[in-house]
């Protein structure tokens, strides 16, 4: 049995105002023990209420979860006691120390005063914040907050860990170091769900992704299987004058596998087989017929390629406060 599995979940919110939402719609997943699953979508797609719904947050209106064998929905107080969740923002109290948040998680799970120290203490070491312990949250920068959020997370030593988005407004120095520490949780044993908007960060750590769109997965498989099922390459072309865009769509048209797709206005993308060769062909395209260049270059599918093509719509963005699946 996968570790955790879920089967046609259904989650429907009713805005006031506004059409019934769809939140989820027939969601399936499996997640094996010991590995990174990623979901991976846009805001609005479904990712955060899949992991509510798996961390006993929220009920479905339909379908069946479990983890590690135990029925989330008919059992939630015991799946409580085994999961760890570090949310998209982070959930720690301003005023006090990093080490009392630890501290206070500790006791909340009835530790005990000696055990919840002594955890705390291994939590401060493991996540590099020795120095910053006894100082108030409500000073740390962002990076901090998502290390000692995750830490808490990690109080009781959960088997798996669901971690909704956790380095969205992080700089690249923190991110580094969060997708470094959730590689050597992994290392341990620990279970993985993970969801984000990142691309390359699905790709740096899950063993497979789930691409979920509309409150269903959409498809499925490691990152290099996904970016080859949109085309491995990309050629873009940015135009000096956008009345030129129409010229370039043609040159790219011609040496392209896909149709072009403009972006930020002045920007054309297509997939192409062999990157290097389609470049240079383009470019001395462009020339060809006089059309001036800002700049030409290869790059590999983006979120945005990836939903272009498997949905036929670029991945928008939504508020789940109007009750959309986030």
């Amino acid at each position: 049995m996968p570790f955790l599995e879920a089967s046609e979940l259904v989650k429907t919110y009713t805005p006031k105002g506004a059409p019934v939402v769809r939140a989820l719609d027939g969601l399936s997943l499996e997640v094996p023990q010991g590995t990174v699953t990623a979901l991976l979508g846009p805001n609005g797609a479904g990712k955060t209420t899949t992991v509510k719904v798996l961390t006993t947050l929220i009920r479905p209106d339909s379908g069946s979860a479990t983890i590690d064998g135990v029925d989330v929905l008919a059992d939630p107080d015991r799946v409580r006691r085994m999961i760890g969740a570090s949310g998209q923002y982070a959930a720690v109290d301003e005023n006090l120390t990093g080490f009392e948040n630890l501290m206070m998680v500790g006791r909340l799970y009835h530790l005990g005063s000696r055990v919840a120290r002594q955890r705390a203490t291994e939590l401060i070491e493991l996540f590099d914040l020795a120095e910053a312990q006894n100082r108030p949250v409500k000073g740390y920068s962002g990076g901090m907050r998502r290390r000692i959020d995750l830490a808490g997370a990690l109080v009781i030593r959960p088997p798996v860990l669901f971690l909704d988005e956790p380095t969205t407004g992080l700089d690249p120095r923190s991110r580094l170091g969060l997708w470094e520490i959730i590689e050597s949780l992994v290392s341990d044993g620990t279970t993985v769900l993970l969801t984000t908007q990142y691309l390359e960060e699905a790709d740096r750590l899950a063993d497979s992704i789930s691409v979920i769109d509309e409150g269903r997965v959409i498809a499925k498989g490691t990152a290099d299987e996904l970016k080859a099922s949109v085309g491995g390459q990309r050629v873009a072309l940015t135009v000096v004058d956008e009345a030129d865009g129409d010229a370039v769509r043609g040159i790219l048209a011609r040496h392209g596998t896909g149709e072009p797709v403009v972006t930020g206005g002045r920007t054309w993308v297509v997939p192409v087989a062999d990157g290097p060769a389609a470049l240079a062909s383009v470019v001395a395209a462009a020339s060809a017929e006089g059309v001036a260049l800002h700049d030409a270059g290869m790059r590999r599918p983006t979120l945005d390629d990836v939903f272009l093509q498997l949905t036929g719509h670029v991945a928008e963005e939504s508020d789940e406060t109007t009750g959309s699946a986030a």
